[in-house]
């Protein structure tokens, strides 16, 4: 969900304020754990600071190509899953056009870890080699889906997706406008 459908700079902007660090430190922080490849719940514990729940995400988070891309995969006969480590309620307002949304909460498994890939499958009800897992990290999203079996698609926005550098056998996108080209 996160860099991949919403832009999470309007949470963790506000979720800095709530725990009294400039937001310059806060993504300073953010985007060296992204360097080093740690979870970026660590922030808090970088930062000494209590952590925070996630912030909902509002309409005006999604990017510009989330919703038009959702809708050309379903138009287009695909199935549509949205499932991350965020909590489902983080977006559960949206009312996003998918056949699922699910997270690790949920599930009790998080990425990166092979049985978040294997649930995905699972509800999706088709082998792996039939799935595009589309994600922002190369770390949690990519090579977990190759690993899986699935076609894994690295999107490259946000903090991790501009720091990571993609496995060539993972397809490469710079917006949703162009995920179902490279899906046909």
């Amino acid at each position: 969900m996160g860099e991949t459908l919403a832009d999470e700079t309007r949470p963790w902007s506000l979720t800095a304020d709530a725990v009294g660090v400039p937001r310059f430190t806060f993504f300073g922080v953010l985007g060296g754990l992204a360097e080093r490849g740690e979870p970026h719940r660590n922030v808090y514990e970088v930062l000494g600071v209590e952590s925070r729940p996630g912030l909902p995400f509002e309409e005006g988070d999604l990017y510009p190509d989330a919703r038009a891309c959702l809708r050309e995969l379903r138009r287009r006969g695909y199935q549509v899953g949205i499932a991350g480590n965020a909590v489902s309620a983080a977006y559960a307002g949206l009312a996003l056009d998918a056949d699922f949304i699910a997270s690790s909460a949920e599930w009790g498994v998080e990425k990166p870890s092979p049985l978040f890939f294997a649930r995905v499958a699972e509800v999706c009800g088709c082998p792996p080699e039939k799935i595009a897992y589309v994600g922002d990290r190369v770390d949690n999203d990519v090579t977990p889906a190759l690993a899986a079996g699935m076609v894994a698609v690295h999107i490259r926005r946000g903090p991790w997706g501009h720091l990571h550098t993609p496995p060539s056998e993972a397809l490469c996108i710079r917006s949703l406008d162009e995920l179902p080209g490279v899906l046909a």
